[in-house]
């Protein structure tokens, strides 16, 4: 803390400059933008500077409210965690080692939809701590609105910022991220951008609406102002807010408010849901807790806030401010009429603490824990105890060189597995379903200035799933604009994607994934699209990425700190090791088989800058147990024409498992690399197994060097355009058909 505090207290001789120099300019410090910055560091980058609007960094972990942590996936029909690795699991720590020291305990809260939880003010400091080994690199700057984005040439070269009371602040830079809120900086820029529902015509997403009625323009994923209560043991119902009306949540009238339970069975337990535990921030009761700990935060459907179809007081306070404003999307709004919405947002969020403490606690009496004896939280420090920003779905997308769509996430079964379309250029592995809240209201007698209920709107909901995939890193770039870097939501995907990557590891994800662009085009002085368009500079960066302990393949049971972490993303990535097509598991301990065996030493021969011609097969198979029709034949009969095998039986034994003896043995038959280690005699008649198999192959690879073209001819219609068949394996590892 101490670091960080050093750094901010030369900032008014800072001010008194009429220009700071950077080398990275990250405006923004929610969770994505520290992500950004911690990366670069680490990776060299001397000169940072990160620009934000508020006192706080951390984003959805601390400013927007959001400290339990919504990461599910679905595996085998169950509802789990999605593996937290890289920046996210490194933040997961330090909130884990917070929890004990405060509460003896890593995970306190048993909340209904995530097992993780972190108090605001702890978040706040952890982001601060995270930041300070890295202060003589990282200048922070806090309480700054970007106003004018400086771009000569087609390339941002820097930002101008405003604070109320002090000078204007310009900072310049080789490369500058956006990792605001609402994407202030791409749309300052004059790059292009998207805002809003993207018709079918643009992307022909299966959920896309086919056009838009009046007002469509600002339909997005709503905004939410989460209340953190506090366990007060007395009666602390709030004021009445001046709007009111219990009406506005009639649709939940018989949804439980509380239930007792402890956290047994796992997240999304239908046995423990309700209001109280669905995102509890603490729970003293079941953990032994001290009295006035138990804490609970407040993010349902119920006090959500739709951003179009704006209630009438409303739409006259924008149309004041200016005319026509009260249509904008909320993108395009100025900061002053952003302010006008989020306070009518603020008020949503009161008057559904006060349903809860008055119409609700009437209804089911005293339970054991009521809403009316709990009590908005002083931990933000604001007036009106909310938090100091609203929780944020869906903001700017940015129009990049790849935009990520929802026919790419999603396969035609309802089985979460791999998506259509796994990127070349994956940056990190997510899945989450594209959860839409109601996007529009429903106002009583159909009259704006009446109370309003939250309502879905067209094929927009929370029950389509999204499949295992990759997040490209094309998609962090403009189309046309350099010097510019999307970060956070900004980034390239449509509306319907955005609803499925929103959540906090993924933010901290695409940071990582910029910190990590920005460093290494910083480095040898290029632009990001030349590292997007540049198959050996992608790979550069996703060894990078994976050896900075990031999953980008989306295994399920992959972890930063096994031995064949690095090999199993990269070898998949590649195509040079399939993946199982219905099962999202690597089975590190499976023993491999001559069969897979074979296909993967072939791939890797052909991925390598030694690359082979295909050998012609016969039209009569070689192998009785490998015929001609078999999916794997061209891979079995190609490993033993490239290679010094010798006389060969009638059966290849496809499915027969093999040991480390056989892998050595077969690469020298290849005249590949071989390895002591596998011949020793006390180990060569172990069983190989995919782990072991993966790391080895890996190091062949790193011996004889990729065979990466030089450049890439960049395909905006087709996430995988090395891939005809979408299959997962590039076109030039497999044979011709």
């Amino acid at each position: 803390m101490r670091a960080i505090f050093l750094s901010l207290i030369i900032l008014p001789c800072l001010l008194c400059a009429e220009v700071i120099e950077a080398d990275l300019l990250i405006v923004g410090g929610d969770e994505s933008g520290c992500a950004a910055a911690v990366q670069a560091a680490r990776l060299g980058v001397k000169r940072i500077v990160l620009v934000n609007d508020i006192d706080w960094l951390g984003g959805q972990f601390c400013t927007q409210g959001i400290g339990p942590m919504d990461e599910w996936t679905l595996v085998n029909g169950k509802r789990v965690e999605f593996p937290a690795t890289g920046a996210f699991a490194e933040i997961l720590e330090r909130i884990h080692t917070h929890n004990r020291q405060t509460y003896g305990i890593a995970k306190p809260g048993n909340s209904w939809c995530g097992s993780n939880t972190i108090e605001p003010k702890a978040a706040a400091r952890i982001f601060e701590d995270w930041l300070a080994p890295y202060s003589a690199q990282i200048t922070v700057l806090k309480g700054w609105e970007p106003m004018k984005v400086l771009v000569e040439n087609g390339r941002v070269v820097g930002a101008e910022f405003r604070q109320t009371g002090q000078t204007r602040l310009t900072v310049k830079a080789a490369l500058t991220a956006d990792s605001t809120d609402w994407g202030d900086v791409i749309r300052l820029s004059g790059a292009a951008y998207m805002a809003g529902p993207d018709l079918k015509s643009r992307f022909d997403e299966p959920g896309a609406p086919e056009s838009l009625d009046p007002g469509g323009e600002q339909e997005m994923n709503p905004i939410s102002w989460c209340p953190l209560l506090r366990e007060a043991g007395k009666d602390s119902t709030i004021p009445k807010p001046a709007r009111y009306d219990a009406h506005s949540f009639a649709d939940w009238q018989k949804a439980p408010p509380w239930v007792d339970w402890d956290g047994s069975g796992g997240i999304y337990n239908m046995a423990g849901w309700c209001f109280y535990t669905h995102r509890r921030m603490i729970d003293r009761h079941h953990n032994n807790l001290a009295p006035g700990t138990e804490a609970v935060i407040l993010n349902w459907p119920a006090h959500d806030y739709p951003l179009g179809t704006l209630p009438l007081h409303v739409v006259e306070a924008l149309e004041k401010n200016e005319a026509g404003s009260s249509k904008k999307n909320i993108v395009d709004m100025t900061p002053a009429q952003r302010r006008i919405v989020f306070a009518d947002a603020k008020q949503r969020a009161l008057e559904f603490v006060y349903w809860l403490q008055t119409a609700v606690h009437d209804r089911v009496g005293d339970y054991p824990q009521s809403f009316r004896h709990m009590k908005l939280a002083d931990d933000y420090g604001t007036a009106d105890h909310l938090p100091p920003k609203p929780y944020i779905r869906e903001g700017l997308r940015l129009d990049a060189l790849y935009i990520l769509r929802e026919q790419d996430v999603r396969t035609e079964v309802e089985k979460p597995l791999w998506a259509r379309s796994m990127p070349f250029d994956g940056v990190f592995g997510y899945q989450f379903n594209m959860d839409f809240h109601p996007t529009r209201r429903k106002f009583r007698d159909n009259d704006a200035a009446q109370p309003w209920q939250p309502k879905f709107f067209g094929t927009r909901n929370w029950n389509a799933h999204s499949d295992r995939t990759m997040f490209p890193l094309r998609g962090l770039v403009p189309v046309k604009m350099d010097g510019l870097l999307g970060c956070s939501k900004n980034i390239g995907v449509t509306s319907m994607v955005q609803s499925s990557l929103r959540l906090h590891g993924q933010m901290m994800h695409v940071g990582t994934a910029v910190g990590t662009v920005a460093a290494l085009a910083l480095k040898d002085g290029l632009q990001p699209r030349d590292i997007a368009t540049s198959p050996k500079r992608v790979r550069e960066v996703q060894l990078t990425l994976v050896r900075h302990g990031t999953l980008i393949w989306p295994w399920h049971d992959v972890k930063p700190d096994d031995a064949h972490f690095e090999a199993a993303n990269l070898l998949t990535i590649a195509g040079i090791w399939r993946a199982d097509p219905d099962n999202v598991f690597f089975k590190p301990d499976q023993v491999v088989t001559r069969r897979e065996l074979a296909g993967a030493l072939v791939r890797l021969i052909r991925a390598t800058s030694q690359s082979k011609e295909w050998p012609a097969l016969p039209d009569r198979a070689r192998f009785s147990d490998v015929p001609a029709d078999a999916a794997d034949r061209a891979f079995v009969e190609t490993l033993i024409a490239w290679g010094d095998f010798g006389p060969q039986e009638s059966n290849f034994h496809p499915d027969q498992p093999v040991n480390w003896a056989t892998l050595n043995r077969w690469l020298a038959a290849l005249k590949l690399p071989t390895f002591k280690t596998l011949v020793h005699p006390k180990v060569k008649d172990y069983p190989l197994t995919r782990g072991e198999c993966t790391d080895y192959l890996h190091r062949v690879l790193q011996q004889l060097g990729e065979g990466l073209p030089d450049r890439y001819d960049i395909d905006q219609d087709d996430a995988m355009p090395f891939d005809e068949d979408n299959n997962k394996v590039p076109d030039r590892l497999e044979p011709e058909r």
